[in-house]
């Protein structure tokens, strides 16, 4: 039977149907699917070592003939050990494997074998422990560079590597080709089926970087494609003018504008001048006064006669955002209210009445804003806050409830991204970056402090509190996986996290008043504890991450975290950012009794800047992207093989020559662009209602 990419896998020899569930749960369910299976590794077994030869302390190939019948002895239940000797015509090699008693009748006394594992020398013995292996001769898995798979429970890396040779050798002759030829000249890069092949099977690890460069291209290419595609129908799309002065706006405040705040003013004035529907992210560093640029935004709305919706992540930073919108605005004339899912029954009835019939000129709340049954009288804008917890979806259903003419939408973000990464993560808005700080906010003093000074930082602790301040101690815990699930992040497990409060509450500060916040909490307990800090019930908060992205509490005067080095940069400069809020000079302790110079070096990097978008450009270098947006990044297609922290000069190019090609033909029609139209569609499968 001819192979095809089509082919189900369950009718290919060695996959029955328990085999073939455990893969549909890699998403492989066809001989095609697994070319996109991608290896996380490789193992480089192309040469095989005599064993003394064999490099100390680290895998290779050796061949060995099996000098005696394998013995199996049963040292307790649950533990076998089969022990056989081999010899390469020099030298003896013991080899031991563990819990596999079915190897005694597969290694036969007289034949040789290609082993892959470390050779260890105690003295003049030679040994070897679980080895793979395979017959001399054989060249299925030794000889090779071999690809090592993610797996899953039931399916090993042979029988993974057995599936992509198949469909390496049979699927691919006629494989679609998605760049078009000029671009692959352009930049040059190898043919799909090339870079197929030698992403799973290379002949030599530069073939591998080629086919590797050519795959990080098209997977970059494609995304941007269709991000540019997306802001350019966004650009044409039809939006209200309102019209809004940055002058007039800036005298009702209690403070002069920055100039970084006086520019994102007025590019939200020349959007809403335009006549098209506006886009725009307002990305600044904590306290760059984000909140009076949406205020602008919000106000001109109201002057204009449309309605505004704030979004907020909780329901305590959307009571804090209504509060200070009330101050700013009220004395304009600007009517504001507030929903979340606490306000119920009638109070809810009568606010949704006041909004439907235009009574409500701003709107702040959480999810509840584009709950079914909240209908605005005239929806001209939407703004958001902390974007990327929101993501492309949310902000859409957000926009549909709009009369006809969709509103403007604003989002800000505190969380400093690098430039490159933002043109990617927020590829279909304009950009408007803030850079400075207002004047006389005093920059949070950060130190590095060892174990060796534990209690000395507590006594500073009961200072700041003895002086009316409050404290924030955050410790690495329980942390939300990309799934919405929850893992347990490295450092303290929840346990952990429990018992220090409890330590804390009982024997370090019993006269003091110590509160508990973890992700694990019911939401309503969460946002309770933070209330009671605001309130300043609670002198000293024990908490995880969840304080991130947070409430203002300006008393707060002192930052303490935990297992620092178990930190990015970004988050670490997030969590400073909770403090530094009020009049008073605040500080940001990192406590680590890590011993690395490389962990050390990385947190005095923070101790010497302030400037988060430096800091994200660091951390970008040293991590990766997934500090700035937990392992998934929210609205964007998930990436199989680019790593943008590795592949940063790649992007550029793919972006560059995706902006030409979509500008040349926005909606690609032309014959030669059909596949790659077709990629882009398939790459946004998950919001496929944007390419409607």
């Amino acid at each position: 039977m001819p192979l095809t990419r089509d082919t189900p896998l369950i009718e290919l020899p060695g996959v029955g149907p328990q085999r073939a569930k455990r893969l549909e749960k890699l998403g492989l369910r066809t001989l095609g699917d697994t070319l996109d299976h991608l290896p996380q590794r490789y193992e480089d077994r192309r040469e095989s070592h005599a064993l003394r030869d064999a490099p100390e302390g680290q895998p290779c190939c050796v061949t060995a003939m099996i000098a005696e019948t394998p013995r199996v002895s049963y040292i307790r239940r649950g533990l076998s050990l089969v022990k056989v000797k081999a010899a390469d015509g020099a030298d003896l090699v013991t080899i031991t494997f563990f819990n596999q008693d079915y190897i005694r009748e597969v290694l036969r006394r007289g034949d040789s074998y290609v082993f892959y594992g470390t050779v260890e020398r105690q003295g003049n013995q030679l040994f070897m422990t679980n080895p793979a292996f395979e017959r001399e001769g054989a060249g299925r898995y030794t000889g090779v560079i071999l690809p090592v798979y993610p797996l899953t429970a039931g399916i090993s890396n042979n029988l993974m590597a057995g599936l992509t040779r198949r469909a390496v050798d049979g699927c691919l002759d006629g494989l679609p080709e998605a760049l078009p030829a000029q671009v692959r000249k352009d930049h040059r890069l190898c043919q799909t089926q090339f870079a197929r092949k030698n992403i799973h099977w290379p002949a030599s690890f530069e073939e591998l970087a080629m086919a590797r460069r050519r795959l990080v291209f098209e997977e970059l290419f494609v995304l941007t494609c269709g991000l540019a595609q997306l802001k350019g129908r966004r650009d044409q799309s039809a939006g209200r003018v309102l019209a809004g002065n940055v002058e007039e706006f800036a005298a009702l405040l209690p403070f002069a504008p920055t100039g970084a705040q006086r520019r994102a003013m007025d590019g939200i004035a020349a959007d809403l001048r335009s006549g098209r529907a506006m886009n725009r992210l307002v990305q600044g560093d904590v306290g760059s006064g984000k909140t009076a640029v949406a205020a602008f935004g919000a106000w001109t709305a109201a002057k204009s006669g449309v309605q505004c919706a704030l979004m907020a992540p909780t329901e305590l930073l959307a009571e804090q955002h209504a509060r200070t919108m009330e101050a700013l605005l009220g004395p304009a004339g600007v009517r504001t209210a507030l929903l979340t899912g606490s306000v119920k029954g009638k109070e809810r009835k009568a606010l949704l009445a006041a909004l439907a019939a235009g009574e409500i000129d701003l709107l702040v709340g959480t999810h509840a804003l584009f709950s079914q049954g909240v209908e605005y009288r005239d929806l001209g804008m939407v703004i958001a806050d902390e974007q990327h917890r929101f993501g492309v979806a949310q902000r859409s259903a957000l926009a549909e409830k709009g009369q006809g003419t969709p509103p403007h939408v604003l989002v800000m973000s505190a969380t400093p991204i690098p430039r490159t990464l933002a043109l990617i993560i927020y590829g279909d808005l304009d950009v408007s970056i803030m850079d400075e700080l207002p004047p006389g906010r005093t920059p949070v003093s950060t130190r590095l402090v060892g174990e060796d000074k534990r209690q000395r930082m507590y006594g500073y602790v009961r200072k700041q509190v003895g002086e009316g301040r409050q404290v924030y101690i955050v410790c690495p815990a329980v942390e939300e996986n990309g799934g919405g699930g929850w893992e347990e992040a490295p450092g303290m497990d929840l346990k952990a996290v429990t018992a220090y409060a409890r330590e804390l509450r009982e024997r370090v500060f019993p006269d003091l008043r110590v509160g508990l916040v973890h992700g694990r909490l019911k939401p309503k307990e969460k946002e309770d504890v933070m209330a009671a800090f605001h309130r300043g019930e609670v002198d000293v908060l024990v908490s995880t991450t969840v304080i991130e992205v947070g409430v203002d509490v300006p008393n707060a005067s002192l930052m303490i975290i935990e297992n620092a080095e178990r930190f990015g940069l970004s988050q670490l400069h997030q969590l400073r950012g909770r403090v530094g809020r009020g009049k008073h000079q605040s500080w940001c302790i990192l406590m680590t009794s890590s011993r690395s110079e490389a962990a050390r070096e990385r947190l005095r990097a923070l101790c010497a800047t302030n400037d988060g978008f430096q800091i994200a450009e660091e951390d970008l270098r040293l991590r990766g992207p997934g500090d700035f947006f937990g392992k998934r990044q929210h609205g964007l297609p998930q990436l199989k093989v680019a790593d943008f922290a590795a592949d940063m000069e790649l992007l550029k190019e793919a972006q560059a020559a995706a902006a030409e090609l979509v500008a040349a033909d926005p909606e690609l029609k032309k014959p030669a662009h059909r596949l790659l139209k077709k990629r882009v569609r398939q790459l946004f499968d998950e919001n496929a209602e944007l390419f409607h």
